[in-house]
Formats: structure tokens, C-alpha cells, sequence
């Protein structure tokens, strides 16, 4: 079993904050995990529905009635984007305990999609409700079960991958997982999107991994048009499965690169997506060094979200940094990432943290030793990063 660090925030939040919390995150990443060791031990009781169970929905009949009959147990309700309807009624009932004197804990809400969620559940629960965003298994959590970064680089964080008895099975696990969202998932999101063209879309962002986001020559390789690219690619990130980072932009006096970088968010995913099984097939495919980059993108942001905002700096001239980490408004942090034991700075990153007043600066990179490098940059390992970020 490996411990997810949200758990403690989740239970925070339920307990002295708010009568409601919605926990996003794509299936199988460990959300019902979560969900039931914090019902298993609530004080007052808890009941757990699941909206893709029958049995579940019609309990939900008279839903107000049922809710209400739950008095102070804490209600668990799992995919609770199949019922939208719930969020007028989960309201008056929250407003009703309140006004009893009952302020915390009342409902955890999960979910798979983040944009249509918040939408939904924006209107009705303005006020009442938290949202937190549960990603795959990072790095430090992995740490604490003794699984190795590489590992975890490899197979990715959905648990059923991670923990898999081999990487034959793991990769096996990871292809299930992506026929699943196309043939089942993505359709019910999004019914009037072919799923084989989402497929190859996915593929096709797979293979250019950090690269900047061309609507124009992704639409002419899938036959659609410009518009629909972006609205695939909305999908995609709003299940999390894909990240878009942004560039930078400010008021300094250069030629900035506007487009997005994209990226597949779960390292394991996009492997599977490339038919990548093993480590040696990584490392000898082009996408080794950019899938390194967005694996330490990804974790890293798991443990700087919400306190830093992420970007990349690029410049026309070819200054650049590939994760720049933005605080009140300014950037504070500037990480560049080196799938090299023996990593170098090119001249671009350090006039890069220049432009921009940059002094905390970072070479991530795959070895465990933190020494100085030029430019006034540290080398740094995942691991030593990921707690510099969580304990900042």
C-alpha cells in the first residue's frame, strides 16, 4: 500500500474548513482508495455511494430525503459527475446543517473531470466546497515505499502500474488503461468526439513530448480542423491527462515563444502509448531525454501546487528555461531538467535567469549527489527537489 500525502489534506480541509470537498483526479489513480480509509475511521460514521453502481443511484431516488437520513455521517459519493442533478440538493442540505451548527464535514465528492465539475458544482456549492487535484503517485510518496525514481519513470504513478509484478505486466496494465478511457470514458465526456481520432491524437502528443502545441500541423495529420485539435486537446487536460504549460509572459524586452508546451502528464502513459516496455527501450527511443523532462515537470509541480504557479521561459534568441515557477506574481525559480549523469548548462538558461532576476537555480538530473555547476545553478536529484519544493 503506498500512502498519498493528499490524505492528510483532504482530511484537513473536511475537518476545519469546509462542509464539502470535491477530490478530481483521472480513474484509477486512487481516489476511492483515498475516499474509503478516511470513511473507514470518521468519528460520526460515513456512507460511501457509487454513481456507476444501479444498486447506488436508486438510493438516490428521493435523494434529499436519503442525504438527509445520513444525520452527521460523512457521505462519500464516487463519480459524481453521472449525477450533476446532486449538487442543487446537496446544497440546502449543507445550508440547513450549517445553520444547526454543523459547519464541517459533511460531503467528499470525487470525480474525473476537473473543468465540467467545477462548473457544475460552482453554481450550486459557491462557498461550501474545496477542490483538491489528486495526480498518480509521486516521487516522494514513492520514496517512502521504497520504489526507486527510475521505476516510477518507467511504469509511471497509477498504483495497478507502479506495483505490478513485472514490467511486461505493468505495460500490459497501462494499455488496458488506455483502451478503457477511449472506448468507454472519453465517450461519455465527450460522445461527439470520435474516440479513434482521440486516440491518435494522444499518440501523436505522446511522440512529441514537450514539444510546442501546433494546432495547425496536428489537425492536417488527423484530417480535422484547427478548432477541433483545441477541443480535443480540452478534453484531454481536463480528464488530466494531458498538461499544457504555458510560457512565461512579461514586460521584459524580448522576442517570447507564445505557444504552449504539452505534455502526456503520467510519464507510464505515454510510454505505453509509444509501445515502450522496458527501461532500455526508453532510453533507446528520441523521446527518452523530453519524457525525462516532463516526469520531473510532473512531480515536481505535484509538490510545489498551489504555492507556485508553473511556466517555461523561451525566448526567440533561444534563452530558455523548462520550468519556471512563478510566486506572488513573480518568478522565483528556475529549474532545468538533464537526462545526463554528468549534466551541462547551455549559455540560454543562465541569460535566461538573468533577464528575469532568477537566483534560485536548479539542473535536475538523474544522479543523488547536489554540487554547483556554472551560471549559478545547483545540480540537483528528483528526489532532493521534490523536498526543497514541499518544504519551501
Amino acid at each position: 500500500m503506498i500512502e498519498k500525502n493528499i490524505e492528510s489534506l483532504v482530511r484537513q480541509r473536511l475537518t476545519t474548513v469546509v462542509p464539502a470537498v470535491v477530490l478530481l483526479g483521472p480513474r484509477q489513480v486512487g481516489k476511492t482508495t483515498v475516499a474509503r480509509k478516511i470513511a473507514a475511521d470518521w468519528p460520526s460514521g460515513a456512507v460511501y455511494l457509487d454513481m456507476e453502481r444501479p444498486a447506488d443511484r436508486r438510493r438516490l431516488d428521493d435523494a434529499d430525503a436519503y442525504l438527509r437520513a445520513q444525520n452527521r455521517k460523512l457521505v462519500v459519493i464516487d463519480e459524481i459527475q453521472r449525477a450533476p442533478g446532486l449538487f442543487e440538493v446537496l446544497r440546502g442540505i449543507i445550508d440547513d446543517r450549517r445553520a444547526a451548527g454543523e459547519r464541517f464535514g459533511h460531503f467528499l465528492l470525487l470525480g474525473s473531470a476537473a473543468l465540467d465539475l467545477m462548473h457544475q458544482s460552482s453554481e450550486s456549492l459557491a462557498g461550501r466546497v474545496a477542490y483538491l487535484e489528486m495526480g498518480p503517485v509521486n516521487v516522494l510518496e514513492a520514496s517512502a515505499a521504497q520504489l526507486g525514481s527510475e521505476t516510477l519513470w518507467l511504469r509511471g504513478g497509477f498504483p495497478e502500474s507502479l506495483l505490478a509484478q513485472s514490467d511486461v505486466t505493468s505495460a500490459s496494465w497501462r494499455q488496458d488503461f488506455i483502451r478503457s478511457y477511449l472506448e468507454r470514458d472519453l465517450p461519455m465526456f465527450a460522445p461527439r468526439m470520435p474516440a479513434q481520432a482521440l486516440g491518435r491524437l494522444w499518440t501523436m502528443l505522446a511522440h512529441s513530448q514537450g514539444g510546442l502545441l501546433n494546432q495547425a500541423r496536428l489537425a492536417a495529420s488527423l484530417g480535422v480542423s484547427a478548432p477541433t485539435v483545441m477541443r480535443y486537446t480540452d478534453l484531454m487536460v481536463d480528464l488530466q491527462l494531458v498538461r499544457r504549460l504555458m510560457p512565461w509572459a512579461s514586460n521584459v524586452s524580448k522576442r517570447l515563444v507564445k505557444a504552449p508546451k504539452v505534455y502526456v502528464r503520467d510519464s507510464g502513459i505515454q510510454h505505453a502509448l509509444l509501445d515502450l516496455t522496458t527501461t532500455d527501450d526508453v532510453l533507446g527511443h528520441p523521446t527518452a531525454g523530453p519524457s525525462y523532462e516532463g516526469f520531473v515537470i510532473e512531480n515536481l509541480m505535484a509538490c510545489a501546487a498551489p504555492r507556485f504557479k508553473p511556466y517555461f521561459y523561451r525566448t526567440q534568441d533561444g534563452a530558455e528555461i523548462d520550468l519556471l515557477l512563478e510566486s506572488g506574481g513573480k518568478p522565483g525559480m528556475a529549474i532545468e531538467v538533464k537526462r545526463s549523469s554528468a549534466p551541462t548548462l547551455d549559455r540560454g538558461f543562465g541569460t535566461a535567469c538573468d533577464d528575469l532576476k532568477i537566483s534560485q537555480r536548479f539542473v535536475v538530473y538523474p544522479g543523488e549527489d547536489t554540487y554547483p555547476l556554472r551560471h549559478g545553478a545547483q545540480a540537483i536529484s528528483l528526489t532532493a527537489m521534490a523536498r526543497v519544493l514541499q518544504d519551501d
